[in-house]
């Protein structure tokens, strides 16, 4: 689907690039359904997605009164030739797009000659209050040898599930 759900997009250096898995000097997921990753290149690549949660079937009392968990997941890895920076940052929004909560992870830096393994980062909202409408995903990163192309951080399986 390319960069069709990502509003918002950063496309810093050569921009985002869409590969096939495993990719050079990459390893395979862990998951047989994914195919393909995200990669950034040599300036910072950043791209977001708002999920409204009434489309996608959450009533706002049930937000207001139950407030379900929230998590969020993001993978992510480098090459093992190169060194790079990924970022993420999830904010949960109120009708008017108020910050109500927010996961900042810290600037996480792989070295170069990495073991290109896939990591996986989550979050788990709870206790977030009333008025949460809206989920703000974003994520990012840039190689950190400012190669020209796609050296930089792969993210890939990003997701945002709300749970019963």
């Amino acid at each position: 689907e390319d960069l069709q759900h990502w509003g918002e997009v950063e496309n810093g250096g050569d921009g985002w690039k869409i590969e096939e898995l495993p990719g050079d000097f990459g390893k395979e997921f862990p998951s047989e359904e994914v195919h393909k990753y995200f990669v950034t290149s040599y300036e910072w690549c950043r791209k977001a997605q708002v999920i409204d949660l009434r489309v996608e079937g959450y009533w706002e009392e049930l937000m207001d009164t139950t407030q379900p968990k929230i998590v969020v997941k993001d993978w992510y890895a480098g090459r093992s030739d190169a060194g790079c920076l990924y970022e993420l940052c999830v904010k949960l929004l109120s009708e008017n797009e108020d910050v109500l909560a927010e996961f900042r992870s810290e600037t996480i830096a792989i070295p170069e000659d990495n073991d290109a393994d896939w990591t996986e980062i989550s979050h788990t909202f709870s206790d977030y209050g009333p008025g949460v409408r809206f989920v703000r995903f974003e994520h990012g990163g840039q190689d950190t040898l400012f190669w020209k192309g796609w050296y930089g951080v792969r993210v890939t399986n990003s997701s945002v599930t709300v749970e019963p």
